[in-house]
């Protein structure tokens, strides 16, 4: 028994109209085989879109986090010199306050020492006068009154 013809209709035509046909066919084919293939490669470029649209938003979250952290930073150093300054100031009034202390030291003690020296000289006027009692008294006796 012969095999049925698959194709039927093709068998009235000629074989140069059945090779056109088949050649169109195959052209069809290859032709609808490069559209899948373009839309594939359309699809897979929208997902790496996609896909890099995230990571340019996650990165752009990255640098606003960085950058609200370096404005905090500089904030902190804007206040910690600002401290700086206010103690070196403090510091240098309190300096300022000993350096006249010391002055005033200087200057009391230098006082201090001339009284010394007058009652030193006083006292020794009164007994070559003979004018004390046979003990002499020291100097812390005199100041300590």
């Amino acid at each position: 028994q012969p095999v049925p013809d698959p194709f039927p209709t093709l068998s009235r035509f000629s074989p140069q109209e059945q090779r056109s046909l088949v050649a169109q066919l195959e052209a069809g084919e290859s032709e609808l085989e490069r559209l899948r293939s373009v839309e594939r490669d359309k699809l897979a470029q929208q997902d790496r879109s996609s896909q890099l649209e995230k990571e340019v938003a996650a990165l752009r979250e990255k640098i606003h986090h960085l950058d609200d952290m370096l404005k905090s930073q500089q904030r902190k150093v804007r206040q910690m010199i600002e401290q700086l300054q206010n103690s070196k100031s403090v510091i240098q009034a309190k300096d300022a306050a000993i350096q006249e202390l010391k002055e005033r030291v200087s200057y009391l003690e230098a006082e201090n020492l001339e009284m010394h020296d007058r009652i030193e000289h006083l006292i020794e006027k009164q007994v070559s006068r003979g004018g004390l009692s046979s003990r002499a008294r020291s100097k812390s006796e005199y100041v300590s009154r």
